[in-house]
């Protein structure tokens, strides 16, 4: 895909970080790591968790075919694509014939009955767009591209 070649520097103004202009790819990734690992060293203080109530845990409501229905009306047809290759507008495709569509919906409740939530769901590509000359950015920014299911089945959660 031609959004996730490398893309050359603007010519106009070089990137900058804490007022320093990097001008060289292995600069540009050690800003990148400081902005996005500044706290990796850090210690955590978990008696924070401490003053936060226990709750009893709530039952899951089972998946129905209205929920899924909704939570694919809000999905993007034009979504860059997971770690399945599987689009938005291909899983709507899909869902559209009620006997995948059920078993579908039979998978999603399966994985609630079961308390078992597959590795497939939880895997992701990470993609750094890089930024515009014209837009303030000052570093690219990483996205996780998730499979088409992960965030179904989180959204139908809700």
């Amino acid at each position: 895909m031609s959004w996730v070649k490398q893309r050359k520097l603007p010519a106009v103004k070089a990137i900058r970080y804490q007022g320093l202009p990097y001008n060289s790819l292995p600069d540009l990734w050690h800003a990148l790591h400081l902005s996005y690992n500044a706290a990796a060293n850090r210690s955590v203080q978990l008696s924070i968790l401490d003053d936060v109530p226990c709750l009893a845990p709530q039952p899951w409501a089972s998946f129905s075919m209205l929920k899924m229905s909704e939570a694919l009306k809000t999905c993007s047809n034009v979504s860059a694509p997971g770690p399945d290759h599987i689009t938005w507008c291909y899983l709507k495709s899909i869902l559209a014939d009620d006997i995948c569509a059920s078993g579908i919906l039979s998978l999603a409740n399966s994985c609630i009955t079961l308390r078992h939530w597959p590795r497939h769901f939880k895997e992701s590509v990470s993609v750094i767009i890089p930024s515009l000359a014209n837009q303030p950015t000052i570093l690219p920014r990483p996205f996780d591209l998730l499979s088409c299911s992960t965030p179904l089945a989180s959204s139908l959660r809700r």
